[in-house]
């Protein structure tokens, strides 16, 4: 089964180009830009890597973001991952990225996102990966802060395909962000939302995204099984999850594998996705065969975690029909 895996056509959704920095790349980026790391070595710092909550993650994960500083640190950053991407297969994936974890640093918003457009050019024509790129905001900041950063993306709005909300959800609820979400939607970006898992308020927080928002995808989001009413809406939409069972392991109790396989069994279009690979230690790949592993996953089952995965993306048609196509072609 693991091969089966390694050969299937491949889409990432949920995947924030910051959490893949590895603590190797951390060392050379922090001497290239003479800045001195608390960790001795690798190991040392991966033995770091210890998280129970969302929090106790966030707080390791910003602090690792410092040694990004110029833009050929951006560009070696996103190649990184597109080089891993392709030895797993992955014909294509949508990148999130944290420009408010720059530029709240100094780091300008045209540094960051000229270097991850170059790698993304870059990793198209060497590679034969395809990904495009969603801005984020982060929800801990100020909303104003969300808008400044989408006023400021505007000049670029062709390199990028959508928004996206994340960091601590604590007390930062989807309605905080409405404005913000409204202009972008003009602006002619499209939609998507993390609601994480075993948050406070998780349910109010995905009907929000969902009915007040009316955000296209919802990333993470397993806890839409507690309303059944909001599992219809989704259905009767179309919308798709981006779930992520490593990380999920490693902030909460479980993987929510059983909860993955019921969104399943429900016709919802789940998708199965890395989210932080450097920190929890498994890309894609890994995330499918630990899902597989927990579930007994069929190959057909495989396979249509990864025709959800195309379809629910923010590709043209055709494009999404020539990857469905593929996949088919694999299974057969």
């Amino acid at each position: 089964m693991k091969e089966f895996i390694a050969g299937l056509p491949k889409c990432e959704l949920h995947l924030h180009i910051e959490g893949t920095l590895e603590p190797e790349l951390k060392f050379e980026l922090a001497a290239r830009n003479g800045l001195e790391l608390p960790y001795a070595t690798v190991e040392e710092m991966r033995a770091a890597y210890t998280f129970d909550s969302l929090s106790s993650f966030l707080t390791i994960y910003y602090e690792g973001m410092r040694v990004l500083r110029t833009e050929p640190d951006f560009y070696d950053l996103a190649m990184a991952y597109l080089r891993k991407a392709a030895e797993q297969n992955v014909r294509y994936a949508e990148i999130f990225f944290d420009p408010q974890a720059h530029t709240s640093r100094g780091v300008p918003f045209d540094v960051v996102i000229r270097g991850l457009r170059r790698a993304l050019m870059d990793a198209h024509a060497q590679l034969g990966v395809r990904a495009q790129l969603i801005m984020c905001f982060l929800r801990d900041f100020q909303a104003e802060y969300a808008m400044a950063t989408l006023l400021e993306s505007l000049p670029y709005k062709e390199w990028i395909v959508g928004v996206g909300l994340d960091s601590d959800e604590k007390g930062n609820p989807p309605a905080k962000f409405a404005a913000v979400y409204e202009r972008a939607k003009q602006e002619g970006y499209l939609l998507t939302m993390h609601c994480d898992v075993d948050q406070d308020d998780a349910i109010e927080h995905i009907r929000q995204a969902v009915e007040e928002i009316g955000v296209d995808r919802i990333d993470h989001g397993v806890n839409i099984l507690e309303d059944q009413r909001l599992v219809e809406v989704v259905l009767a939409r179309g919308t798709g999850l981006t779930c992520c069972p490593v990380s999920n392991g490693y902030v909460t109790d479980s993987m929510k594998a059983e909860g993955i396989r019921k969104l399943m069994d429900l016709g919802v279009r789940v998708t199965v996705n890395s989210d932080d690979p450097a920190y929890f230690a498994a890309y894609v790949q890994e995330n499918i065969e630990a899902l597989q592993d927990s579930l007994q996953l069929s190959r057909e089952e495989l396979a249509q975690l990864q025709r959800n995965a195309f379809e629910i993306t923010w590709l043209p048609r055709h494009v999404k029909d020539a990857y469905l196509t593929e996949i088919d072609a694999y299974l057969s």
